[in-house]
Order: C-alpha cells, then structure tokens, then sequence
C-alpha cells in the first residue's frame, strides 16, 4: 500500500467504515442509549453540586452544613418543575432545536440568537468541567496523578472526540455501560449509607475524621452565603434540557421517547442528588479541593481504599468524563440549526462519512481544550463560567413556550402555559441570583462573551445575505466576453510546461509563456529552446533588476488586465506533483504564492496543469 493511503487507513481505524446516508435511520437513539447519551450531563452533576454546596457553607462554621439539606430539597424541586415543562417542549416541537428554535419562533430572531449563544458556551464548559471533575475522581483515589491533571483531561478529552466521530449509534453503545455502571453504583452507595444510618452504626467513622478548610467558620451566615450556596447547588440542573434539544436523535415515536428519556433522567438525578446530599450530611463529609465528597462518603461507607470503594471512584471518573458527551452531542447539533439559519458558517451543518456533525465536534473539543489548559483543569476554577449560559436559555424557552401556548391556544392551553410560566419565573430568578453571585468571581466572562457571540452571529448572516444578494439571478445580465489572454509563467523548459502550453492553445489565440530574467544565462537558454518548443506561443521575458519573480509577474499581469478591462485573462500554472505527501517539501511552493495573490483580481482565472511524476 502507497504512503499516500496512510491518512484515509489511519481515519477509518479510528473513526470506522464510512455509513451511507440512506442508512441513517439506523443511527437513531433508543431510549437505553438516549439515556446514556443525552442524560449523562444531568446525572454526573450530583457527582459535584453537593460538593459545592458544602463547601460554601463550611465558611460559616459546622452549624451551617445543615442548611445544605433545604437547600437541595429546592433545587430538586426546581429540576422536577424545569424538567416537566421541557417535557412539554418536547411535545410541542418534536423537531427539537431547545431553546433556540423555542425562543426564535416566539421572542423573535434575538432573543433565540441569545439562547443559541448561552447554550454553545454552556455546552464548551460543560465538556471543560465535566472531564476536569472527572479528573479529579481520579486524582482524589490517586493523588500522585494530581501534577498530571492537565494531560490526563486531554487525552479524556481526546477519546470523547474520537468516540463521537465515529458516529450517534456507535458513541451510545460505548458510553452505556458507564453511565449505568455509576447510576448504579451509587445507588448501592446510597442504600448501603441510609442503612448504616438507619442501623445506627455510621459513627464514629475514624477512617474518614472531619477535614475542615482553613477558613471554616470565618464569615457569619448571611442570606448572600445561603444565596451563593443555592446558585452554586444549581449546577444539578445543567444538562436537563439536553433531551428536548435532541428529539429528532430518537427513534419513533421521537417526541414519547424523548418525553421518557426525559421523566426517567430527572427522577435518577433526584433520587442520587438528596441521597449524596443527606448523607454527606449524617456521616459530616466536608469536600476539600484535593478530595471530593463522594470519595470521602464511599471511604466511610464502603470503606478505605476498599476494592468497592475503587468502584465508585472509577464509576464517578467515568460519569463525570463522559458527561462531556452530553455536550458533543447537542453543541453540534445546535450549530448545525444555526448554521441552517445562515448566522453560522454553513460547514457546521455538514455530515462527516459517519453522519455526525464533524466540524461542530471539533470546534467544540478545541475550544473546551483552550479552557482546560487556561485554568489548570481546575473545576473550582471553572465553576464560576458554568451555569450562566444554561439559564438563560432555560429562561428564554420557557417565556417563548409561555407565549407559544397563547398563540396555538389548543385544549388544555392555559394549564400548559401556567406551568411553562411558572418554570420561566423560577428559572429568571435562580439566574438572577447566579448572575449576582457568580460575576465577581468571573461570570462577567461569559456575560460579556454572550453579547460577542450574537454580535458574530449577526455578522455572519450580513455576510451571507450580501452574498446572496450579488449572487441572485434576479435582474442579472451576462456581460458579453469577446477576449481571453491566456498567461503562463514558467521558469525553463521541462515537459511540465510544455504540457501546459499545449492545453493553453486550445483555450485562445492570444497566449503568452511570461519568464522573469534574473541569470542571463538562464534566459537565453530558455530563448534557445522555444524555437523547439513553443510552437504557438508567444514568449515575453521581464527584466528584474532586483531579482524579484512574482513581483514583475504581478504587475505584467496588472497591465495586460488593463489592456482589456471588460475581458478575461487566464493564468496557466504548471505544477508538477511528487508521487509521496514529503516530498512536497523539496520543491518551492511558487505556484501557491501566485493563486494567493490573484485570488482578489476580478476577471482573473488561474488554472493549475498538473504533471504526475513517478516514484
């Protein structure tokens, strides 16, 4: 096999047989993989939102912890309601699209490039946090790994994008095992916790003793604290509108399978999210930047270093990674949609040879790889960027359902838009109060970046349509073209060149062979074997005092353009192509610096000769 097949061999081991389009159909989710698939988001989150809530709390001192358990009783009920009104989002557009087809069919083309934008940047640091908390799992079993965090959330970061290259099918088969593998897990970690608890037989825990931060018990407890414990405990929540944003991944009945997929995610994370929570609470686990809280919880429970202990971490470890593809598979998706729309570029709705949105998951794993290296890999760091973007969104659907409801004014219209509305006041409050506990610490990022985003997708869409525009046949008359010169630069006489100039004389009378004289003896070297070779063509030397060649070629080029402004003129470039991809490097790239410079010349065409050499 010839070097040349390397790249397409390489391509197809990782990323597998190409699937013609007509097999699409086959590429569709269950709700088995759906769950895994779209949910995995939502139910890693309980890995880490106790965790954060604890950890703010603990700065008031012990008697603060317990507010931790209202605390989630709240949020779970406002991931009950949220969910329960995307589930009519499902309902009423089967045809998905979340957030942005909702609020753009219903608030108007603005307010769903906001809810476009807050979701692309939620979906980027989902991915940047989910696999750096996956990390950290890591990290918390095996603290000799923590110099390597970085490195370790790349190449995580490297396999998920290979993994959904491959295609829907193919990434839920490979992601079902670990997100039921942690569902499970810690579930038996919570009945084993609950019936210690009820038994009595939970303290004292000597292997697991009360690590408290420096700055435990420094502040008072102020409604602020509570506030910013609430906000951070929100990040439960991300990732539950993932299922209605991907409906049209489904099988049939798309939108039912969805609206379960949907009901069974909310009630899994529910049931792990006040279990870690309460139990966090009765065994006084405190979550430290070197250890997580499920660590410390399964240490107690499961006890130290044990093989079922090692379980749960990897469980986690791969939960919290491969909650990433909850983004992977809906950041594309959602780029596609826009770019549908015009206010993307129109290669993110292109299909790669698996039918997934390549160019969309790439962008995506670039940007989620800057984020990774700028803050360390750190998910404390990361955590103040994160959940901005999800409520917005969250905000904007439910009002544009809200008003949905009202325009379509079906049975039963009234009820369904009391709940979307009563979703949208808890979802407008909750990011509110994100918004104003989360900008000092660096929100005011992506607060700022939603704007630039929509700014470029606007941008984007001005460009298209002023392509349109010129492009439309509407009114359009032919301008009639009597004249074509034809210019060849050349630099000797070798069987390249004569095969261009045979193929220029059957495009026009009027063509030239254009050589640069920078060595006299070159030159009449040339002139000697055009009586040979140039048959009908007419051969014009340029003088280069400074040895310049493109320069004089340039401006021989601009003048005869001038000679005929209203006709054509056609650059014949010979090229010549080596047999091997290196060899490329050993022969100067003159031909490619001449397409760049004529590439903004109207009525200019250049046109490549290829001549194939052997090996």
């Amino acid at each position: 096999m010839s070097d040349t097949s390397s790249f397409p061999t390489l391509k197809r081991l990782l990323l597998g047989r190409p699937i013609p389009s007509h097999l699409a159909h086959n590429e569709r989710l269950s709700r088995v993989t759906g769950l895994a698939v779209l949910s995995s988001d939502a139910l890693s989150s309980v890995a880490y939102a106790t965790d954060f809530i604890v950890a703010t709390l603990i700065v008031a001192g012990v008697d603060a912890l317990g507010r931790a358990i209202p605390i989630s009783l709240v949020i779970t009920t406002l991931l009950a309601v949220v969910a329960f009104s995307y589930r009519q989002t499902i309902h009423a557009y089967p045809s998905g699209g979340g957030a942005y087809i909702v609020a753009k069919e219903n608030l108007g083309v603005n307010a769903g490039l906001v809810a476009a934008a807050s979701l692309l940047v939620d979906y980027t640091l989902t991915v940047s946090v989910s696999i750096s908390a996956g990390v950290l799992a890591i990290t918390s079993a095996a603290p000799a790994l923590a110099p390597y965090r970085v490195e370790l959330c790349l190449i995580f970061l490297a396999l998920l994008t290979i993994g959904n290259l491959r295609g829907i099918r193919e990434s839920g088969r490979i992601f079902s095992v670990p997100t039921y593998f942690f569902v499970v897990s810690i579930l038996v970690l919570i009945a084993a916790g609950l019936y210690r608890f009820v038994t009595g037989t939970i303290a004292p825990v000597a292997s697991v003793p009360l690590q408290l931060p420096p700055d435990a018990g420094t502040r008072p407890l102020t409604t602020m604290l509570l506030l910013t414990a609430f906000a951070n405990g929100c990040t439960a929540m991300t990732g539950v509108e993932a299922v209605s944003n991907g409906v049209p991944a489904f099988r049939p009945p798309e939108a039912k399978n969805a609206s379960a997929t949907l009901v069974t995610m909310a009630g899994l994370a529910i049931v792990m999210f006040l279990g870690i929570t309460f139990l966090m609470h009765a065994y006084r686990v405190v979550p430290t930047r070197a250890e997580s809280g499920i660590s410390l919880l399964a240490r107690a429970i499961l006890g130290d270093r044990t093989l079922l202990y090692y379980l749960v971490q990897a469980a986690t470890t791969f939960i919290l990674v491969l909650a990433a593809n909850t983004a992977f598979a809906d950041f594309p998706r959602l780029a596609s949609l826009v770019s549908r729309d015009r206010f993307l570029p129109r290669q993110f709705m292109n299909q790669g040879d698996r039918l997934a949105f390549s160019n969309g998951i790439l962008v995506l794993s670039s940007f989620a790889a800057l984020l990774i290296i700028a803050f360390g890999g750190v998910t404390e760091s990361l955590l103040p960027l994160y959940m901005i973007g999800v409520f917005v969104s969250f905000t904007l659907s439910q009002t544009g359902m809200v008003v949905h409801w009202r325009r379509d004014r079906t049975a039963g219209w009234r009820t369904s838009a009391f709940i979307n509305g009563f979703g949208a006041v808890v979802t407008g409050v909750v990011l509110v109060v994100v918004a104003v506990t989360k900008t000092l610490e660096g929100a005011w990022i992506v607060l700022l970046l939603i704007p630039c985003i929509v700014a470029a997708f606007r941008a984007t869409r001005l460009h298209y349509d002023r392509v349109a525009e010129q492009l439309t046949l509407r009114g359009y008359e032919p301008h009639a073209r009597r004249h074509n010169t034809v210019l060849i630069p050349i630099g000797g006489i070798q069987r390249a060149v004569v095969e261009a100039l045979r193929y220029a004389e059957t495009l026009s009378d009027d063509v030239r062979a254009v050589y640069v004289d920078v060595d006299v003896a070159a030159t009449e070297h040339v002139r000697r074997g055009w009586e040979a070779w140039g048959g009908r063509v007419q051969l014009v030397v340029l003088d280069s005092p400074f040895r310049s060649l493109l320069e004089p070629l340039l401006e021989y080029i601009e003048q005869v353009g001038a000679e005929r402004p209203g006709d054509y003129v056609t650059v014949i470039l010979p090229e010549f192509v080596p047999a091997r991809w290196w060899q490329h490097l050993l022969h100067n790239q003159r031909a490619l610096l001449i397409k760049g410079a004529l590439l903004f010349r109207p009525n200019t065409v250049v046109t490549s000769v290829p001549f194939h050499l052997a090996k």
